[in-house]
């Protein structure tokens, strides 16, 4: 079940919504992680108890640290802890990545039987893992104390509203709200609007942006021109941007709807002047888990230059691999850190000096490339697209089709770029501020939209989730 679905949308969200207000205040985390654990079954029922077991030992081993760390024993500890990381990383290897290893180590002469699983991945396994391991992990460090109720720690890991593809919650910034939270109309009022702009980011935008990619991608080679693959890769970049980019606001609004605050996803990536300032502005939550948890511990920048170099080329194979088990996810990690890397060492103080404009095309240009990378598991096809953008392989320039194509969509490409700035939410605040029938116009229009986007919803199949599956 994804938050753009009819059942969620009609079904789930309002019984959801009805028994939590219902209950008494110690009982909502019960009523949330019940409620949770139905969310995830929907599909998958099977790994309903996957989800419980992870949280039945992420409990005990939270316990064990802060027992030991109380006992004065870090070192037994840190046993502890080392069992968690293992066991949490264990259990997403095997899931998401055995199948990989397997059918590249078939390759080596001798070991072509190795079998294969074919397993399902579990939902949102690569967002709950981190979340989990967070938790201990700052038991550990003394950020927090160790969560002695196991239905608020299970609702911590299965929080529908971020649980199957974040924002990455770590334990430190919702422990108080676990235990204690307040819930307002006005908080209400503030996660709808919130969870009303992103199902139109997802529905409207994300969707109507994918299936022209498609469209473009599924074009036969010899007939695709070098306009048509730019134009399918530029769909592609708002595509992913406002898929996930609106599935977060969806996660926070709902977060706001029962009393969570959760931190931003992502500040307009598309707007950046570097690719160093894209990744601040770029999935932050899992940016920072990274940097709190991976390259702080391997020694961060307070080293050597060639260590510090080594603890960025981790880092960005791990992101690169936590996307997917599949080889163009790795090279896309690695082509960030070439260019994080060249930015670092010589390019930013150019991009600094350069006109705005300059910076802000190279960014775009060499973020487009990454999303070539990313959508295209196929490498060989990926290398195919990328040569009919530079004019290899295609039917021309540009056809009539293209330029019909391109001007039928004029007006929806306008309202893809001025939606991926801040422009639309800054106008949002400044006349709702000022004027009181502002307010009441954008209430109506918050309802026409929730009806635009559920007639969107019944009239057409076509409503995938990019991140439903990492």
């Amino acid at each position: 079940m994804v938050f753009s679905s009819l059942e969620f949308l009609l079904l789930y969200l309002t019984a959801t919504l009805l028994v939590y207000f219902i209950v008494p205040l110690k009982a909502r985390n019960a009523v949330l992680l019940l409620f949770s654990l139905i969310f995830y079954g929907w599909g998958e029922p099977v790994y309903v108890f996957l989800m419980m077991f992870t949280i039945t030992a992420d409990y005990i081993f939270g316990l064990l640290v802060e027992k030991g760390l109380a006992a004065g024993n870090k070192k037994r500890a840190k046993q502890w802890l080392c069992a968690a990381v293992v066991f949490n990383l264990a259990i997403l290897g095997f899931f998401k990545y055995y199948d990989f290893f397997i059918t590249n180590l078939r390759l080596i002469p001798g070991l072509s039987k190795l079998p294969l699983l074919g397993l399902e991945l579990p939902i949102g396994i690569s967002f709950y893992t981190f979340q989990a391991l967070s938790y201990v992990i700052d038991v550990y460090r003394l950020d927090t104390r160790a969560q002695k109720n196991i239905a608020a720690f299970g609702a911590y890991v299965t929080l529908y509203p971020q649980l199957i593809a974040g924002p990455i919650v770590r334990y430190k910034d919702v422990d108080d709200q676990l235990t204690e939270r307040t819930h307002s109309i006005s908080l209400f009022a503030e996660g709808t609007r919130t969870f009303i702009a992103g199902m139109c980011k997802k529905v409207l935008l994300a969707n109507t942006a994918g299936q022209l990619f498609e469209y473009f991608r599924d074009f036969p080679t010899d007939e695709r021109t070098v306009m048509g693959a730019w134009i399918g890769m530029i769909c592609y970049s708002f595509q992913i941007y406002f898929d996930f980019s609106g599935y977060s606001d969806m996660a926070i609004g709902l977060g706001k709807m029962i009393g969570f605050r959760f931190l931003e996803n992502f500040n307009y990536p598309y707007i950046s002047k570097s690719i160093t300032e894209f990744w601040r502005r770029w999935h932050i939550s899992l940016g920072t888990w990274f940097r709190e948890y991976v390259y702080i511990p391997l020694g961060g920048n307070r080293c050597s230059k060639l260590v510090n170099i080594r603890n960025i080329l981790v880092v960005w194979f791990l992101t690169g691999f936590w996307h997917g088990a599949s080889w163009n996810y790795i090279l896309w990690g690695l082509y960030y850190f070439v260019l994080l890397m060249a930015e670092k060492l010589f390019l930013l103080k150019l991009l600094e000096k350069a006109p705005a404009v300059i910076s802000h095309i190279y960014t775009l240009f060499f973020v487009l490339f990454g999303w070539l990378l990313f959508v295209f598991e196929d490498l060989g096809a990926g290398a195919v697209y990328l040569g009919n953008m530079f004019g290899i392989g295609t039917a021309g320039f540009v056809c009539q089709l293209d330029i019909y194509n391109l001007v039928r969509n004029l007006a929806f490409f306008a309202v893809l770029v001025i939606a991926s700035t801040p422009l639309p939410k800054k106008l949002y605040y400044t006349l709702t501020e000022k004027y009181s029938l502002c307010r009441g116009i954008a209430a109506c229009g918050g309802i026409a939209a929730v009806l635009v986007c559920l007639a969107y919803l019944v009239d057409s199949s076509y409503n995938p989730f990019l991140y439903f599956r990492f």
